[in-house]
C-alpha cells in the first residue's frame, strides 16, 4: 500500500476547511432548543398542546429576559419552576399538599460562555410585535410593603409562586429573581394580561388598575435585587 509523504499529508489537512469552535446562536438553538420550547409562535391552541408542551415557549424570549441573566443562566442553569414544566406532570401527593418527585425533573443542558452568548443574542432577536406594551412599567420607586402584602394576600401570587425567602407555590416560575431576571414592562404586560403573551398560561387575568400593577411590578424588580445582597 503506498503511504503518502507528509509534505502531501500535510497539503490535504490544509485543504480540509476549519470546524467552527461553536456553530451561530441560532443554528444552537435549532439542533439543541427546538425540540423542547417553541422557537416560533404555535398553531395549535388546544388543551392538548399544554399537556404535551415540554418546556416554556421562547418565541417572545426577546421581549422577556435580561441578557446578564440569560448568558449566565445558559452557562449554569437552575431550575426556574421548582416542580419543572408541566408541573401537574410532576408532582406527586405529600401529607400536607403535593410535592416535588425529583426524579421526573430534567436537568436543563449547560452551555460554554461563547455558546451562551451567541443562543443569547439569538434569543433577544425574538421580538414578535404586539405582545408587551413598551413604557408600561412607569418606574416608580417600590413601596415594598404593599407590594409584598399584594403578592401574598391580596392577589394571591404566593398560591403559584415563590417569591421572599423561597415560601410559596411550585407550579409557577420562582420569582425571588424576577428584577434581574426579566424586562421591566414585561412583567408589568404579563401581570396586566397574561394570556396577551402566552394564550396557552393558566395564569388568570386579575383585572388590576394601574396602581396595582406599578405597585406589584415594582415590587418584583426590587425582589431581584433585594435577593442578589450578600
Amino acid at each position: 500500500m503506498r503511504t503518502l509523504s507528509p509534505a502531501i499529508f500535510a497539503f490535504g489537512l490544509l485543504a480540509i476547511p476549519p470546524v467552527a469552535a461553536h456553530a451561530d446562536g441560532a443554528d444552537i438553538l435549532n439542533a439543541q432548543c427546538a425540540s423542547c420550547h417553541a422557537l416560533k409562535k404555535p398553531q395549535d391552541t388546544s388543551l392538548n398542546y399544554i399537556w404535551e408542551r415540554k418546556a416554556p415557549d421562547l418565541y417572545y424570549a426577546g421581549i422577556k429576559f435580561q441578557r446578564e441573566w440569560l448568558v449566565h443562566w445558559l452557562q449554569d442553569p437552575k431550575p426556574i419552576r421548582p416542580a419543572g414544566y408541566p408541573y401537574f406532570k410532576n408532582v406527586v401527593p405529600g401529607k400536607d399538599h403535593d410535592e416535588v418527585d425529583p426524579a421526573k425533573l430534567t436537568a436543563h443542558p449547560k452551555l460554554d460562555a461563547a455558546a451562551a452568548e451567541a443562543v443569547a443574542d439569538a434569543l433577544l432577536a425574538l421580538k414578535p410585535e404586539g405582545l408587551v406594551e413598551s413604557g408600561l412599567y412607569k418606574g416608580q420607586a417600590p413601596n415594598m410593603r404593599m407590594g409584598a402584602l399584594a403578592f401574598t394576600k391580596l392577589r394571591g401570587c404566593s398560591a403559584c409562586h415563590q417569591g421572599e425567602g423561597g415560601q410559596g407555590g411550585l407550579s409557577g416560575p420562582e420569582l425571588t429573581d424576577a428584577g434581574k431576571r426579566l424586562q421591566p414592562d414585561f412583567i408589568a404586560s404579563y401581570i396586566q394580561n397574561p394570556q396577551t403573551i402566552d394564550p396557552h398560561v393558566w395564569m388568570p387575568v386579575l383585572k388590576m388598575t394601574d396602581q396595582d400593577i406599578q405597585r406589584l411590578t415594582g415590587y418584583l424588580i426590587q425582589l431581584g435585587k433585594e435577593e442578589q445582597k450578600p
